[in-house]
């Protein structure tokens, strides 16, 4: 049996410790945005910029937990938990994206309420808070703009700094309908638009996370090409028994039996072999850690008979 010693390592962390410094600077943009939310919705009543500032709140507290995901992934492996800490950047994920649920709830129950008991807004306060809100947010898209296609956890970040920028985007619309038009009833559709932004977002993340969680073959990875690849390496006969799923985003990880012919293994050392089987995934799939066991043709495992 043979492993991969190139593995990444608890030190050398996740691909989200990269960016670390860049989630400290979108938490500090998503505070100061809630606050100036909240501040302006209190003295323009406005329910979208109220609606906003949650939704702020929850990329802070969201981003929030990432960093603490990203600090505890760095942890080096145990005994008892040789994988380290990296799957808590999945629950990390997890927790963001109900904590958007949650938040799209309060919206469509306070949207209903202003229905039924109109509350005048200021559109042009409301209108100047929310463009400092998007000019805020902008930066904070900027900074992770290529951090979103590495992590899940970086992905959940950016799509809820996105969302809060598309959320400013309606409270304008709104804010000007009502400095207009006077059509009070903008504001809480401005706040239900802001909602429904939330939540396709919240469930594409929920079904990523969940993907990892079940240890699902990676997406991008198929297993009849990996299996054919191997085959196609000098002296492999057979692959059973080949798995691969997520410890974390950007760390695949595979095993697999590898039958090879006597021949093969008479005149190839088995560690060139395994070498140059685990450079084969790594050169065309991407597997820094797999796991390959080396049978001769007639090894019998369990009572069945690998040919």
């Amino acid at each position: 049996m043979g492993h991969d010693h190139g593995a990444p390592s608890a030190a050398a962390g996740t691909l989200s410790g990269t960016y670390r410094k860049r989630l400290v600077w979108t938490i500090c943009i998503s505070v100061f945005i809630t606050l100036l939310q909240v501040v302006g919705g209190l003295l323009s009543g406005s329910l979208a910029l109220l609606a906003d500032a949650a939704h702020s709140m929850t990329d802070a507290i969201g981003v929030s937990l990432a960093l603490g995901a990203i600090t505890l992934a760095q942890r080096a492996p145990t005994p008892r938990r040789t994988f380290g800490f990296y799957r808590v950047e999945i629950f990390s994920a997890v927790l963001n994206a109900l904590l958007l649920l949650g938040i799209f709830v309060w919206v469509l129950i306070s949207a209903i309420k202003r229905f039924n008991e109109p509350v005048e807004v200021q559109g042009g306060l409301t209108m100047v808070v929310a463009v400092l809100g998007l000019a805020a947010n902008l930066v904070g898209l900027w900074m992770l703009r290529d951090a979103k296609d590495h992590s899940l956890n970086l992905r959940g970040a950016y799509l809820e700094v996105l969302g809060d920028a598309l959320g400013s985007v309606a409270v304008i619309v709104g804010a000007a309908i009502i400095f207009f038009t006077g059509w009070q009833a903008a504001d809480p559709i401005a706040a239900i638009v802001i909602g429904l932004l939330i939540v396709p977002r919240s469930f594409s993340l929920l079904k990523d996370a969940a993907h990892v969680l079940l240890e699902a073959t990676p997406q991008d990875m198929d297993l009849a090409e990996v299996r054919r690849h191997l085959l196609d390496e000098g002296g492999v006969v057979d692959v059973h028994d080949l798995h691969a799923w997520t410890v974390t985003s950007g760390m695949p990880v595979l095993t697999a039996h590898v039958v090879v012919d006597p021949d093969t293994l008479r005149a190839e050392d088995q560690g060139q072999l395994l070498g140059r089987l685990q450079g084969c995934l790594g050169d065309h799939f991407d597997v820094a850690h797999s796991t390959l066991q080396l049978e001769p043709v007639g090894h019998v495992e369990g009572g069945h008979l690998h040919e």
